[in-house]
């Protein structure tokens, strides 16, 4: 499971105070619209990436075709990802725009390489429906946090705690084998992560009015934005196909 973090933002900016009504809403679309041009771009670089690997002789980089048996390169993928999340996440403030940029595009190459293994795993057909179920599922709960009046923070700590036990769950499930509790973990997961998509969404809404104004800051949020949503997407498009993908 890819990794899931919410680091809290602080302070206040005033420069949209006095600021007319249109203007401000002008801005929050382009805004919006950035983190989404990211995120989208990012899932496109990780699908170009996987599939660049799956057909070609790449794969034997990350796994054996013929055995299975993981290669050096698949650990790098698992455990490089979790370090650039953690870097961006407490080092945010520090670094520049581009290296957040930097950062992000990186991330989802490693993914894209971890990804490759998919394909030998399921079949193409049941990867992409279930590419295509967790965009729509994406759409709309990114839609719904960013028009719903309702204050979804209340259920950061729940969502959180949700994590952490699917995390739990998912290392159970590799010593018990049950099709039962696997397909318990994947519909709890995609419901879960459909709920923190929202919830992102909606932050990345309100973050927009902390940082208006400020140019650099605007950049790094957006990327940072999108990198949270990239990584709701993508734990969605996971157990959506753990639930209904097609084994080899």
């Amino acid at each position: 499971m890819a990794e899931w973090n919410d680091p809290r933002t602080t302070g206040v900016n005033t420069a949209t105070v006095g600021v007319p009504r249109a203007a401000r809403d002008a801005g929050l679309r382009s805004y919006m619209l950035s983190v989404y041009n990211y995120m989208a771009s990012g899932v496109l670089l990780t699908g170009i990436v996987a599939l660049l690997f799956a057909n070609s002789s790449l794969v034997q980089l990350v796994i054996n075709p013929a055995t299975g048996q993981a290669a050096p390169l698949l650990w790098v993928t698992v455990f490089a990802p979790l370090g650039l999340v953690l870097w961006m996440s407490f080092g945010i403030s520090r670094m520049s725009a581009r290296t957040a940029q930097l950062i992000f595009w990186l991330y989802a190459g490693l993914i894209g390489v971890q990804f490759s293994t998919l394909f030998l795993a399921f079949t193409a057909g049941s990867v992409a429906q279930a590419f295509f179920a967790a965009a729509a599922a994406f759409l709309g709960m990114s839609l719904y946090g960013y028009t719903t009046k309702r204050d979804l923070s209340p259920f950061r700590t729940f969502m959180l705690m949700g994590v952490v036990g699917i995390f739990i769950a998912l290392l159970i499930s590799a010593f018990v084998q049950s099709t039962t509790f696997d397909l318990a973990i994947s519909a709890i997961g995609v419901l879960l992560f459909a709920g923190i998509t929202a919830y992102h969404t909606q932050q990345i809404k309100s973050t927009y009015f902390e940082v208006a104004g400020n140019g650099e800051a605007m950049a790094k949020s957006a990327v940072f934005g999108a990198l949270r949503l990239y990584i709701a997407f993508i734990n969605m498009f996971l157990f959506l196909l753990r639930l209904m993908g097609d084994r080899r």
